[in-house]
């Protein structure tokens, strides 16, 4: 059993970001490493589980699945209470290939060519088969969470990816819309990102049979920590490099989609330079990257999107004292300092 197997081994959080990022992510997640293994080789289980003539589509997919960070979540908060077990890897396979089947949709809308360093499944296979097989991903997921003995798991997860797509839904009508987007931005990634965070550490909670108090600091937790991670990701989308991201940069623009440091360049623009932001949204080509990057930089919108990153993982760390002391509660906490010091990176690259 899983349970026997995994060491979890106190970690401090003290100074974690004088570290270099490669090393804060292996002290993160080294006592959690079975946990992470065992995730592994379920989701290889998965994709095996497919018609022989998807499989591929499924092994590509799943073999790029960048940090588990979801995963992680479940087993950092399922630490909280106690070791991890075999129902803990179970529901952290689930959220992984539902997070999955949105970034194969995800690929799709923003034409993206790049995802983790590799092809995208839309770019190696075309964008029907991409619709089709994130679907097929949704529909393992929700599979998966039917055979557990209670039906809260499978509850849980299917409103979890309602939220998820209904962000993606509106998010999509608002596209090139900057008086809307400005107003739902927030609600928006906490449907889209958010979600799955807090799916994550509660589904670990429930199952560890945490109080409902314990279970409900830990949502916050996951909400606060998912959103901070998007305003980061967008960040990285317009201040980072391609290198580093693993991933093809410039699609929010593409497509249209305003993210935080451009609604704050369009909120603090003169009325002329908010004439030409909205026009290079709205008839986008990549040479007009060079004067967007400009307007960004005049309006100072790194650091107060950065402010914003603090500002929930502050409330992240907050939720966290409502927890137990614990090996989980402190990877938890190093995991805030983790992104915080990630985001810091951006300024220097």
């Amino acid at each position: 059993m899983l349970a026997a197997e995994t060491k979890v081994t106190d970690v401090k959080s003290d100074h974690a970001s004088k570290s270099d990022p490669a090393r804060s992510w292996k002290i993160i997640v080294e006592p959690v490493e079975p946990f992470l293994q065992a995730v592994t080789q379920q989701l290889m289980r998965q994709a095996r589980e497919f018609d022989p003539q998807i499989v591929p589509y499924a092994e590509h997919a799943l073999n790029n699945s960048g940090k588990h960070l979801r995963p992680t979540l479940v087993a950092l908060a399922a630490s909280c209470f106690g070791r991890p077990d075999d129902a803990h890897v179970k529901a952290a396979v689930i959220i992984e290939m539902i997070h999955l089947a949105t970034l194969v949709h995800d690929d799709v809308m923003d034409e993206a060519q790049i995802r983790r360093g590799s092809p995208t499944v839309a770019a190696k296979w075309g964008n029907e088969i991409a619709v089709l097989f994130g679907d097929c991903l949704f529909a393992q997921a929700l599979k998966l969470a039917s055979s557990y003995p209670t039906t809260e798991v499978c509850r849980a997860v299917s409103l979890a990816t309602n939220t998820v797509c209904s962000g993606e839904i509106i998010q999509t009508q608002q596209r090139r819309n900057f008086v809307a987007a400005r107003r739902d931005y927030f609600r928006v990634i906490e449907m889209k990102t958010g979600e799955l965070f807090t799916l994550s550490c509660d589904l670990a909670a429930f199952l560890s049979q945490a109080t409902e108090e314990q279970r409900a600091a830990l949502k916050e937790f996951g909400a606060a920590v998912g959103t901070a991670y998007q305003v980061y990701d967008d960040c990285v989308d317009l201040f980072g490099t391609e290198a580093e991201a693993g991933k093809s940069l410039g699609t929010d623009l593409a497509k249209g989609k305003l993210t935080w440091p451009l609604l704050l360049a369009w909120e603090r623009a003169e009325a002329k330079d908010r004439a030409s932001l909205e026009h290079a949204i709205k008839e986008w080509q990549p040479k007009n990257f060079p004067m967007i990057n400009k307007l960004l930089a005049k309006y100072e919108t790194f650091e107060p999107s950065v402010r914003e990153i603090e500002k929930y993982l502050e409330v992240a760390r907050r939720a966290l004292r409502g927890l137990p002391a614990s090996p989980g509660r402190a990877g938890l906490s190093l995991l805030t300092d983790y992104l915080a010091q990630q985001t810091s990176a951006l300024a220097v690259q």
